[in-house]
């Protein structure tokens, strides 16, 4: 089929759900077939360890509709859609995870809120199969992120989204960021919605969820507000704290002057003195950190290069 044909595109990142693709491309097919329009699945696997692109080989001669891209090694989930967006031929993309708890007879409505004007829909799993410690760590997540970055939907991570192709080709996925899609398109003007889909408890393997993601979801975090607000005017940010320090540093030396000046105190003694010369230094600093983060910007190039094993088209 041409890329040009394909108006919807299935993006599964997956790792090591060798026991689950078979049961999960039936669900898709059987999905797709009721919205009538042509369609593919594109599997990426992310340097699985197990039999789960032999599996894909196996799918692939049975359904021509079907792609799939190796990683040589593990990237993260990230890494997965970054590369999924790109190779996709869809004007709609639906990306879904490969551990069988979304449930792909959501995908004709998260399509069908797509048409009602959003530029993208996030599944919201109101009902959860998964452990207390990750429910409750979800909704924190959730509710921190939505304080910090006005975001007013309930399940920003919820894998199960639609996509217009403009929302894709705008918004620039690497490192963990995968967890704020939602955000960065807001950010970039698209409009974002949520519908409630249904979530089933994990039928294959064991969950990727580790306590190490508290503290990456917070790191983050901070990195999508860093990225969103002064990503092209860093010189805002660390000017204000630099210009901020430097002048309280200032009025410190210009006290203690006045004071050796006309009252003659000594300041060689003086700790308040070293803290004005620290802060007139970090101050110094800070700006120069800003105008080191403008001539990055201006100058910064594409997105990572991902070592691909193995391409079935």
């Amino acid at each position: 089929m041409a890329s040009t044909d394909i108006k919807i595109s299935v993006v599964a990142p997956i790792f090591n759900e060798e026991e689950s693709l078979v049961e999960l491309h039936q669900r898709l097919s059987s999905a797709l077939c009721t919205l009538e329009k042509p369609a593919e699945i594109l599997f990426i696997d992310d340097g699985s360890n197990d039999g789960s692109f032999e599996v894909l080989k196996a799918l692939r001669k049975n359904d021509p509709n079907v792609r799939a891209v190796q990683f040589r090694k593990n990237y993260g989930k990230s890494a997965a859609l970054a590369i999924g967006f790109k190779r996709s031929r869809g004007k709609i993309i639906v990306t879904i995870d490969g551990d069988l708890q979304d449930d792909p007879s959501e995908i004709p409505h998260l399509i069908q809120k797509l048409n009602e004007g959003y530029d993208l829909v996030s599944g919201w799993k109101k009902q959860r199969h998964d452990s207390f410690i990750k429910r409750v760590s979800s909704k924190l997540f959730n509710r921190v992120t939505c304080i910090f970055t006005g975001l007013k939907i309930h399940d920003i991570n919820c894998g199960l989204k639609a996509y217009r192709r403009e929302v894709t080709d705008s918004i620039n996925v690497y490192g963990q960021l995968h967890r704020f899609l939602p955000v960065l398109a807001q950010w970039e003007g698209f409009k974002v919605g949520e519908v409630v889909v249904q979530h089933h408890p994990r039928k294959f393997g064991r969950t990727k969820f580790g306590a190490s993601r508290f503290i990456a979801g917070f790191f983050d975090l901070i990195t999508v507000l860093f990225i969103t607000r002064y990503t092209k005017r860093p010189l805002h940010l660390f000017g204000l704290a630099g210009l901020v320090s430097f002048i309280l540093g200032m009025t410190i030396s210009l006290y203690l002057s006045i004071e050796k000046i006309y009252l003659g105190k000594h300041l060689s003694n003086r700790p308040l003195l070293f803290l004005g010369v620290l802060l007139i230094i970090v101050g110094v600093q800070f700006v120069s950190i800003g105008l080191l983060g403008e001539m990055i910007t201006a100058n910064r190039k594409g997105q990572m290069d991902y070592s691909i094993k193995q391409v079935l088209e």
